[in-house]
């Protein structure tokens, strides 16, 4: 996320003893899951939270970036995740203990037998224009998100291999409409799978399975969610205020949503703010309610009465593209991503840079994320891989240069614009040329959706990359690099890695422990043996909050946060 988050929950006992996004199922009976480890602190908190909406409902925010896209079809970020999961909603929705439960449809999803077909029966809801929340509406969106000619980054990632001809019409092998999802009637919503996958329901709260309405969509043309105008909504919340590219936007409560009675705030004013201590200014006016904390404001601002420390299972690391421009470049050469890989000080750059509750990264798979079925932490299957050692990458470098018969190399990292970006993209490059003799840096500080475009085009060197999990279970972030992976965008390929990442989802699924052994040799082959990727910090946040803002759902998977519960109470 994804960015991410950024979307959701814990360990099955069934097949993959972990779960997906949003949900999971132990039985078809049983389709619960409990929130992760790392989350008990907040849940805890939330759960105390006591008093009534007693003020004007009114809640003003900070997001850290514009909005690229609010089409489910299209949204692979962390902050168009965010929207679209509160002006928008699935047959699942997380609440506020990280269980997914039933939101458009009205009850839990009868399962076949063999655990290959789901029936949602759907709960009588409507779009924000009065007309009704159909089952064709989720056949359209699904369609739509599969269909090569949309583009989706996410649709091929979330159902290839999960829904029923997924990858064949991905690969422009079968037409969309023999998509295994079929609208029975009105209300009756009939799903296929590929093979079983037990945390089917898991991904059903996920915004690439949010529904559309085909009249809509189609009526408005190339101008679909171009601005707040341009869409329609079912969830909490609709959008407006957006122009589809502005640096703020407005949430107004959805009349027509289906549990209006339980949304609380009535509006929630939204500005991009990108620096760090403009972010506190306003939150120490007055004028915002919540307001991350970074770099030397997290230093000071750690101990305050109102932050808040959210742990979180997003992780960031370096991605090497080997390929660009159709020519191989240096970062082809093992050695070369070895080199830089092991030359920079991750726990300076989390304690000092960062100061956030970041800590440094050995690993992709996150630390707190993913357990196996006697409850121990994935981490401490798969160890450490890739820790820095300043003599080792020397030795790399020198051999890296040797190899493609140079004595220096220019290279550009790629990362984004906002104040603690350009600390950390600072930080970079002085470690690498500092460590790696002949090594120039370029910094290109670019804004998120510029990035995003870069990337699709693998039109850079090095990127500041990061991923939030959409669902918990290694597969989301391991998945992320098999061969031509829609989020792969580096042109890394090793057949080994692709054979275990493939086993986990077939051969290996009912077997967890086998299943999970298979991840840690994927991961050791993706870092250790590859640098694929240079692992660089497991992301804290320090938020400030103020007291009178409750309700909160914090999630640790998928869309990050739900305003659904929100409320303003004991506001002076």
């Amino acid at each position: 996320m994804k960015a991410n988050k950024w979307l959701l929950l814990v360990a099955l006992s069934l097949v993959l003893s972990v779960v997906l996004a949003a949900c999971g199922s132990k039985d078809k009976d049983d389709n619960k899951t409990a929130a992760p480890k790392e989350d008990d602190k907040a849940t805890e908190q939330q759960s105390e939270e006591t008093g009534e909406p007693d003020a004007e409902q009114v809640l003003n925010l900070i997001e850290s970036a514009a909005i690229p896209s609010v089409d489910s079809a299209i949204v692979e970020d962390a902050v168009g995740f965010n929207v679209l999961n509160n002006v928008n909603e699935g047959l699942y929705r997380l609440n506020l203990e990280n269980i997914a439960e039933p939101a458009m449809a009205a009850e839990e999803a009868e399962v076949s037998e063999d655990g290959l077909t789901y029936t949602f029966k759907l709960r009588d809801a409507n779009w924000s224009d009065g007309t009704p929340v159909t089952a064709h509406d989720f056949v359209f969106a699904w369609q739509r998100a599969i269909d090569p000619a949309t583009g989706s980054p996410y649709g091929p990632f979330m159902m290839s291999g999960v829904i029923k001809n997924a990858t064949a019409i991905s690969e422009e092998k079968m037409e969309v409409s023999e998509l295994g999802v079929v609208a029975e009637d009105d209300k009756t919503l009939v799903v296929t799978l590929e093979r079983p996958v037990p945390y089917f329901l898991s991904l059903m709260s996920f915004g690439t399975f949010y529904p559309q309405k085909e009249e809509f969509v189609t009526s408005k043309g190339d101008a679909y969610a171009t601005n707040s105008d341009n869409l329609l909504y079912n969830g909490p919340f609709i959008l407006t205020n957006w122009d589809g590219t502005g640096d703020s936007w407005t949430y107004k409560k959805n009349e027509h949503y289906w549990d209006a009675e339980n949304v609380k705030l009535e509006t929630i004013n939204v500005d991009v703010v990108k620096d760090s201590a403009t972010a506190v200014k306003l939150y120490n006016d007055g004028k915002k309610d919540r307001a991350n904390v970074s770099g030397d404001l997290a230093l000071q601002y750690g101990t305050h009465a109102e932050a808040h420390n959210e742990s979180t299972t997003a992780l960031f690391y370096f991605k090497f593209n080997q390929e660009r421009d159709g020519e191989k470049t240096p970062l082809a050469n093992v050695n070369i991503r070895k080199a830089i890989a092991k030359s920079f000080q991750k726990e300076d750059l989390a304690d000092v840079v960062l100061a956030n509750g970041s800590v440094a990264a050995n690993y992709l798979v996150p630390r707190n994320f993913a357990y196996d079925n006697n409850g121990t932490d994935f981490r401490d299957i798969s160890g450490e891989h890739l820790v820095y050692d300043a003599e080792e990458a020397k030795e790399y470098w020198t051999k890296g240069l040797e190899e493609l018969g140079v004595t220096e190399l220019e290279l550009e990292i790629l990362g984004g614009d906002t104040e603690l970006s350009k600390k950390m993209n600072e930080y970079f490059k002085a470690q690498l040329e500092t460590n790696l003799e002949g090594l120039t840096i370029k910094l290109k500080e670019v804004p998120f959706a510029v990035r995003l475009e870069l990337d699709t085009n693998q039109n850079y060197d090095i990127q500041v990359s990061g991923w939030g999990p959409d669902f918990q279970d290694p597969i989301s972030f391991m998945d992320l690099f098999v061969t031509n992976g829609t989020n792969n965008l580096m042109s890394f390929s090793n057949k080994e890695y692709d054979e275990l990442i493939a086993a986990t989802k077939d051969e290996l699924a009912l077997d967890p422990a086998a299943r999970y052994e298979a991840f840690a040799k994927a991961e050791k082959i993706l870092l250790e043996d590859e640098a694929a990727i240079a692992p660089i910090y497991q992301r804290g946040l320090i938020q400030l909050q103020k007291p009178y803002f409750k309700g909160l759902g914090v999630h640790p998977f998928g869309a990050d946060y739900s305003y659904k519960w929100a409320y303003i109470s004991g506001k002076e």
